[in-house]
């Protein structure tokens, strides 16, 4: 109880002398990850060095989509035209469901396909492809075929201009379906990793790029070749008050707000990246929420029926006895993204302090 009306003195304290730094920054601070040796990569020139590396060291691998060839409109194929020949890195129609077709049948024969949908928003023509062909091609087969090294690249999130149709994170539709890996990267060096993970995987792999971070993050990213654990999450910060649950970029918000409650609430936030939306990894979000009592899961997608509706339902199921306080999940709206009141529907770091606040005076 002592506790507990101390930090509800230092809340008042908070609400009334507001820091402005904290509260005068735009949606995110990256926070990078640090590697011992590397090359200054922001996140779409790490990309670039994985496909790179996918085509150099498989002779089957194909890399198209649309306006891949010159680059893509977001410059993560750039000069791989040039170096490995417009055979194996060409554009495609303006037909997604086209390209998903395609990169099936590329893997089926064998050879390695890796296709990029321009945009999240557009993936929905190749949904059917993708669920309904792709995921199934092994079960359906009894084993004797499959479309593995199969991966798509999708640029998802917002961006700060892209509204209805260019900043969607569709990562929860694809969740539902079994025989899928879907990772996101929250940064340069494990973009890297995650993709060429992804490429060498026996099964169809989509890999959500958060297009905000294609220039903002920068790291000294490893130049050898080198793969990230698929289906594992990564615990950013040890905290024992409340666990933070995110992915892509909303991790960095999470960091930052993890790193002003400690200053100024005393509140230890453990901060955990998922990395992995499929499968997800059940064993660290569980010691995790179990450790801390509290649970605060934030993503851009929706609320209803978002990936953290299946993280807060699996903590309510395994980890209800050491709950504290409800799982609590701070989101984007269940509305179309909007264009100039894109900042009142980010799951920001005003939303995600709020949800702090509360959660401890539960």
């Amino acid at each position: 109880m002592i506790a507990l009306q101390i930090l509800r003195g230092r809340l008042v304290t908070l609400r009334s002398n507001v820091n402005p730094t904290f509260f005068s920054r735009s949606h995110f601070t990256y926070h990078p990850t640090f590697s011992s040796s590397g090359k200054k990569m922001n996140m779409f020139n790490a990309i670039n060095n994985a496909m790179d590396l996918a085509l150099e060291n498989d002779n089957s691998a194909l890399l198209f989509g649309e306006d891949v060839s010159f680059g893509g409109v977001f410059r993560c194929s750039v000069n791989l035209r040039d170096k490995y020949g417009n055979n194996r890195v060409f554009n495609s129609p303006l037909c997604e469901q086209g390209i998903a077709g395609f990169a099936i049948g590329v893997a089926n024969t064998g050879a390695t396909a890796i296709a990029e949908i321009q945009f999240a928003d557009y993936i929905f023509p190749s949904f059917d492809q993708i669920v309904n062909e792709a995921a199934k091609y092994r079960y359906r087969s009894g084993g004797l075929f499959d479309c593995g090294s199969l991966t798509f690249r999708v640029p998802c999130g917002a961006v700060g201009h892209g509204a209805l149709y260019h900043s969607q994170s569709p990562e929860a539709y694809f969740a539902h379906t079994p025989g899928l890996r879907i990772v996101i990267p929250r940064g340069p060096i494990k973009a890297k990793g995650l993709l060429l993970a992804c490429v060498r995987d026996p099964n169809p792999c989509i890999v959500f790029e958060p297009k905000t971070l294609y220039r903002a993050a920068v790291e000294e990213v490893p130049l050898d070749y080198y793969t990230s654990d698929l289906g594992k999450a990564d615990v950013l910060r040890e905290g024992k008050d409340v666990t933070l649950i995110g992915w892509g970029t909303q991790v960095h918000v999470l960091l930052e707000v993890a790193n002003f409650v400690q200053e100024k609430l005393s509140v230890d936030c453990e901060v955990i990246d998922l990395v992995s939306i499929l499968p997800w990894d059940t064993d660290a979000v569980c010691k995790s929420a179990k450790k801390t009592g509290r649970v605060i899961i934030a993503h851009e997608a929706p609320l209803t029926q978002g990936f953290g509706s299946e993280i807060a339902a699996y903590i309510q199921e395994k980890c209800f006895l050491h709950l504290e306080a409800p799982v609590r999940r701070v989101t984007g709206w269940d509305t179309p993204f909007p264009h100039v009141f894109e900042p009142f529907y980010l799951p920001d770091k005003h939303r995600c302090l709020s949800a702090i606040q509360d959660i401890m005076l539960f």
